[in-house]
């Protein structure tokens, strides 16, 4: 019978794979697999080496080629490992082939960030959008995982008690994810309710590339504590803080952070979570400029906002970690002036692509906070007149 994943416990000691393919430089792929080793530290794991093999596409039956399979199973066993993670999708006879060949637990990056978001749910809604999603992500994976009982024989004739078997458990997982999506059903109308409860006040939601200090930012505008840590997707569940600046009242939403490959079957299960993004009258964009890639992860934030419907919506760009910008871009010896050209040309660059809608802060050491606030005020009020044009505010 077919059992709820669970969360992985304790430390294991994992490799990574990924595959330079013809749309990808081995520049972007140590990225994917940077990004990839601190997923598996947030799930608990320690990276100790990384594979990678320039193919055209991947492997139908076991992603890599032969020679590279038999290398990664030569380092495994060489080194104790535990469990070897994937950075793309892996078909359910290709875990098998790889598990059968390697001889320790194999994952790809959707049962990664699927974990990752089971040890971290907290709310009914968040359980229930992440069991969802780990059957969906299942079903398909169904006949190439099966292992209950070997096929008997080959070819006609050959159905035996296995198929049975095996259609049982797609009937099981089926039900399971019928019965979840009428639960969040429920749910969602519920949070739907209570949404509909807060409509007087505008609504402002930090959105971002997970790990980029939207909690911080957070805490720091709501005067409240809420949850932060250096871990992707340390927010999985929206947290909505009424605040007021000068008298001006909203409600400031922190939502769960976006990542380049989520699962999408991950995206459909949270929907009802990122209505706070849909539903909100501005968004914070909250970017870290400090991250080597941080203009990629602009590109899959804003992706993720048109699929989402919410890329017409205004929005102000906050550059966060300016300090640690600072301290990696430019040397002690550096003259301060040549430091403040450059970073003039920083922020030239950005205010021309956003039409003057962002800022740059760091809200570790509390910089360029007002300067924030106060932009955020101004959207705010006008958000206020286009929504009570005739009403008198306190704005």
């Amino acid at each position: 019978m077919i059992e709820k994943k669970q969360a992985y416990t304790g430390v294991e000691t994992a490799v990574l794979v990924g595959l330079i393919q013809q749309e990808h430089t081995p520049e972007q792929v140590t990225e994917y697999l940077d990004e990839l080793a601190f997923l598996a530290e947030t799930a608990g794991a320690t990276t100790i080496k990384r594979f990678t093999q320039r193919l055209p596409r991947p492997d139908s039956k076991t992603f890599v080629g032969k020679g590279k399979l038999e290398e990664i199973k030569d380092y495994c066993r060489g080194k104790n490992v535990t469990l070897v993670i994937f950075d793309d999708e892996l078909t359910g006879s290709q875990l098998l082939n790889i598990e059968k060949e390697v001889g320790v637990k194999i994952i790809d990056r959707s049962d990664l960030i699927l974990d990752i978001f089971a040890a971290r749910a907290r709310t009914a809604q968040a359980k229930v959008q992440v069991e969802l999603a780990q059957y969906q992500y299942l079903l398909p994976r169904l006949k190439g995982m099966w292992t209950h009982l070997e096929r008997q024989g080959g070819g006609i004739g050959s159905r035996g008690p296995g198929e049975t078997e095996i259609e049982t458990d797609r009937r099981i997982v089926k039900d399971k994810i019928s019965l979840l999506r009428k639960r969040l059903g429920e749910i969602d109308k519920q949070a739907f309710t209570q949404r509909k409860e807060r409509g007087e006040f505008i609504r402002v939601a930090l959105v971002g590339y997970t790990n980029v200090g939207k909690s911080t930012i957070m805490t720091l505008l709501s005067k409240s504590d809420v949850f932060a840590e250096n871990k992707l997707f340390a927010t999985l569940d929206t947290t909505t803080r009424k605040v007021v600046f000068e008298n001006t009242p909203f409600l400031l939403s922190d939502t769960v952070g976006f990542i380049r490959k989520l699962p999408h079957h991950l995206v459909e299960s949270f929907k009802s979570t990122l209505d706070e993004v849909r539903e909100a009258d501005i968004l914070l964009h909250v970017i870290d400029v400090s991250h080597p890639q941080y203009e990629e992860q602009i590109g899959v934030v804003n992706k993720t906002l048109q699929e989402l419907k919410a890329f017409d919506k205004p929005i102000l760009s906050v550059f966060n970690k300016m300090d640690m910008y600072i301290e990696r871009t430019f040397d002690d010896w550096l003259e301060d002036h040549v430091k403040q050209e450059l970073l003039q040309d920083l922020k030239d660059k950005w205010n021309h692509a956003t039409e003057n809608n962002c800022v740059f802060v760091s809200a570790v050491e509390k910089m360029n906070i007002d300067e924030l606030k106060e932009m955020m005020l101004e959207r705010i009020r006008t958000q206020y007149k286009i929504r009570y044009p005739y009403k008198t505010m306190l704005y």
